[in-house]
């Protein structure tokens, strides 16, 4: 099940709840609404599933949700609530909302009551408790408050805040950050048949996966957010062009994740001095909705340090201990890259929960990637030797294969013949460039 058919099956119990209010006031008839219609179970790591579990809401307050979320998702669901009264000409007050133009029904909290007690007036004390200051949907801030003067009344009206129906919705707009700053969106047109990784490597990026897709489960349902951390910190290690950043990108769209990079040796090298507030900030952010970060050049902030011989020095201590805090707290995933292990302060390295080593690819790795990446190219076509010994005799990267690639693809776009020497031929100018051959 995706997000969109999990907030259809909302949705549906929605308007079977909301039917069955307006059954029960034409009858005057008392009685909850909700017996016999519980909600939707809650799938693992979907947005809207993983936002209310996280919130901890009942049923009436998925009610509430939901009814605040129609106008965005389904305002048509609204439209009875226009009927009018035959004694009075009028709208059905006990109805409460506002028609909103040529939108439709505008829902209010009087709405909420209505549909949660109908008129009976116990059941409208217990339902008026969701709207207390810290009742779970106002102290998470999942409904809006007016911004004119704050107050709030039975005729304020029912929104969704913008921060929560980005992460219900799984459709967040893209973050901005100050001109310069080194932190982008990342996507890849890969996908999880094109990982190509070693049997530890698999292991470890699965286990951050298995991870991502039952943590609801292990921490709220099992009970053991008391003893374990929410979310999950991965080092990804190895030379460059091992497919690191590539595998991040492929994990943020295989868990319906935007993927966030960050450049830290530029953030070290023109942001001293707001690195904490820069950063600060995209943790906040990371922290309010579901995103993958990714740390590139994670050994420019994280390396090993020496003694502190001046201010600076003292400076830089105290932006680690910041970062190395704020990514302990994240909620979220966390990935930081690093060309080489040996770099990384083993105080911080202790902090993972997985080291992923990203070899430079074997023999029977590269057959793979050779024939993922050759094997279609129109007006090239090699044998299956021919892919195996270049395989065998050329040690080069995922990246460097990409290079071989284009190299290969612009010769066949000029109109020259391509066969195997000439495929050989690009190998031969990577390896020497990669320093895997002499030259």
């Amino acid at each position: 099940m995706n997000n969109g058919a999990f907030i259809e099956a909302e949705i549906a119990w929605f308007g079977r709840v909301l039917q069955r209010r307006l059954v029960l006031h034409a009858r005057e008839v008392s009685g909850s609404v909700l017996d016999g219609l519980p909600p939707p179970d809650l799938p693992p790591s979907l947005p809207y599933a993983d936002g209310v579990r996280a919130a901890g809401l009942s049923p009436d307050e998925r009610l509430v949700l939901m009814l605040a979320l129609a106008p965005q998702l389904r305002p048509q669901m609204l439209d009875m609530l226009l009927s009018q009264n035959e004694a009075t000409g009028r709208r059905f007050t006990e109805f409460g909302g506002t028609p909103a133009n040529d939108h439709g029904f505008r829902p209010t909290r009087e709405t909420a009551l209505f549909l949660l007690a109908g008129e009976d007036m116990n059941q409208r004390l217990e339902a008026l408790r969701l709207f207390a200051p810290k009742a779970r949907l106002q102290a998470a801030r999942m409904l809006a408050v007016p911004e004119e003067d704050g107050e709030v009344g039975l005729s304020t009206a029912l929104t969704i805040g913008r921060k929560w129906l980005d992460r219900l919705t799984g459709a967040g707009a893209e973050l901005h950050f100050p001109p310069g700053f080194p932190a982008q969106l990342i996507e890849t047109p890969y996908g999880e048949a094109d990982l190509v990784l070693t049997g530890t490597a698999r292991e470890e990026v699965d286990g951050l996966l298995a991870w991502a897709r039952h943590e609801p489960l292990v921490m709220e349902d099992w009970g053991l957010k008391r003893h374990l951390k929410p979310g999950y910190r991965a080092l990804f290690h190895g030379p460059p062009g091992t497919g690191k950043t590539m595998t991040a990108a492929v994990l943020g769209k295989m868990l319906d994740l935007p993927v966030y990079r960050v450049d830290l040796s530029r953030v070290v090298s023109k942001w001293i001095g707001e690195t904490e507030k820069n950063l600060g900030a995209l943790f906040d952010k990371a922290a309010e909705r579901r995103m993958l970060l990714f740390f590139d050049e994670a050994d420019a902030l994280f390396g090993k340090r020496g003694d502190t011989q001046s201010a600076n020095d003292r400076h830089a201590n105290q932006q680690i201990a910041y970062l190395l805090q704020r990514i302990e707290d994240c909620p979220g995933l966390v990935i930081l890259a690093s060309n080489l292990k040996g770099n990384i302060d083993a105080a911080f390295a202790r902090r993972f929960q997985a080291s992923v080593y990203f070899a430079v690819p074997e023999a029977a790795e590269r057959l793979i990637l050779w024939r993922k990446l050759f094997g279609a190219l129109p007006g090239l076509t090699l044998g299956a030797d021919a892919m195996r010994a270049l395989a065998r005799d050329y040690p080069l990267s995922g990246g460097s294969l990409i290079n071989v690639l284009r190299g290969v693809a612009l010769r066949l776009a000029e109109g020259e013949p391509v066969g195997l020497e000439a495929v050989r031929a690009e190998a031969e100018r990577e390896a020497v460039k990669a320093g895997v051959l002499a030259g």
